[in-house]
């Protein structure tokens, strides 16, 4: 059979997205960029300076970075990058840090004056760090991606210069382009795609995003919104889905070093978008390639409710994921377009408009929240076709205009609402 047009770069799409990060994404990103300023710099610097945009901030600055002991915060971040950061390993830079690497750490956060400044690019994803020893720097600047290094130098010498086109936010400055998706293809793509080809990227989701999901279903970790769903919900399947995605960020948020695969940029969207048809799929006892392409679907269209919102923003990225992963569920059971695209539409017209206020461990509650409101929204469908219409709120003539809708409310609408909320955390 003849690919579609669009096949090679869904497949790409997918592997670009699903990619592995150790900790939250924004932590690590600085811990990243502050490993390939010392790198430069070629020496432990004496001090340092972070000069990152908002959501950054709002991101890093309450949650336990993994491999530190505990530590939290932007500072703790730069420190860890800088003793013991592997620039070479992205969003796993500290995943090889050691026991006396970690007590180095405390000592280097009381002993290197660390300074965060706020910046005031139009970016809102803007990691700069900045090394200084014995009169020599080395500088790492990050935009748009987690993973987008555009500059490395050392004092004037540039040694790395990325070529990135002046764009805003809501598009991929490097990549194949988003904008292809759209849900009727991401449906056709899962229907079509050649297991071969997906089965490295799908089995790593599944492994890594299971075991940190038993991590925070059997100890303490974070406020146990996965342990309380549990203890309190019962034993049904869409108890035990909800349970092992909040689980999982009950871990991930209180510094689980296990790595996890990432959705948009963000492992928490990871995990609410694959955990939940994971659960699905072994209680319904279907075979790995019916995983395997439920997955595709319910990352992809994560990634698409994503494309117009942003990598950061006002807007929950919990809401996206657990849609994206009840859409995944609906495509288990039998569910294909009309159904899917009812699911989306009806969850977004639930909860569209949750605000992020940074990661912390109420994440996990909030994708408990958005799997419930995405469970909700595909039972309405199938409850006789009850739906939400065109013109109330913000839907849409069809799905792919109201997603396109939240995406202006979010990347645009909530631009204000995302200066309050820093506002708020830093006490201005």
């Amino acid at each position: 059979m003849e690919k579609a047009p669009w096949y090679d770069s869904y497949l790409q799409i997918l592997k670009e997205e699903l990619i592995p990060a150790m900790g939250c994404t924004e932590p690590i990103a600085i811990a990243l960029a502050a490993a390939k300023a010392r790198e430069a710099l070629g020496m432990l610097p004496e001090r340092c300076t972070v000069e990152t945009s908002g959501n950054i901030i709002k991101n890093a600055r309450a949650v336990t970075v993994p491999n530190t002991g505990g530590l939290k915060g932007l500072e703790a971040s730069v420190a860890a990058g800088v003793v013991a950061g592997r620039g070479d390993l992205m969003l796993e830079v500290l995943s090889q840090a050691t026991e006396q690497q970690i007590a180095d750490m405390r000592t280097y956060l009381d002993t290197c004056p660390i300074q965060v400044v706020p910046s005031t690019k139009d970016r809102l994803l803007y990691i700069c760090v900045t090394a200084e020893a014995q009169g020599h720097t080395g500088l790492c600047e990050i935009m748009d991606l987690h993973t987008n290094v555009v500059r490395v130098q050392r004092d004037d010498q540039i040694l790395f210069q990325a070529e990135t086109a002046q764009t805003n936010d809501t598009t991929q400055p490097t990549g194949t382009d988003r904008g292809l998706l759209n849900v009727k293809d991401i449906i056709a793509f899962a229907d079509a795609v050649d297991p071969a080809d997906v089965a490295e990227t799908i089995e790593r989701q599944i492994a890594y995003n299971t075991a940190v999901a038993e991590r925070g279903l059997t100890e303490d970790w974070g406020a146990g919104v996965g342990r309380t769903l549990l203890k309190t919900g019962g034993d049904s399947v869409a108890v035990r889905a909800k349970a092992a995605a909040a689980g999982a960020a009950d871990a991930r948020m209180g510094g689980c070093s296990l790595p996890v695969v990432t959705v948009a940029g963000s492992g928490d969207q990871g995990l609410a978008a694959s955990l939940p048809v994971i659960e699905y799929a072994r209680d319904m006892g279907v075979s790995r390639e019916e995983l395997y392409r439920a997955l595709i679907v319910s990352s992809l269209i994560a990634v698409h409710q994503k494309t117009s919102i942003g990598r950061l923003s006002a807007f929950c990225g919990a809401v996206s994921a657990g849609c994206g992963a009840v859409c995944g569920i609906a495509y288990l059971q039998g569910g294909r377009y009309d159904v899917i695209s009812h699911t989306i539409t009806n969850t977004l017209g639930i909860c569209s408009g949750m605000v992020c206020d940074g990661a912390k461990p109420s994440c996990a509650a909030k994708i408990a929240a958005g799997l419930e409101a995405g469970m909700l929204g595909y039972q309405m469908y199938l409850n006789e076709q009850h739906q939400f219409y065109p013109g109330e709120g913000i839907l849409g003539a069809d799905v792919e205009a109201t997603i396109s809708n939240v995406g202006r409310m979010a990347a645009r609408g909530m631009r204000q609402t995302d200066r309050e909320v820093l506002d708020i955390m830093v006490g201005r």
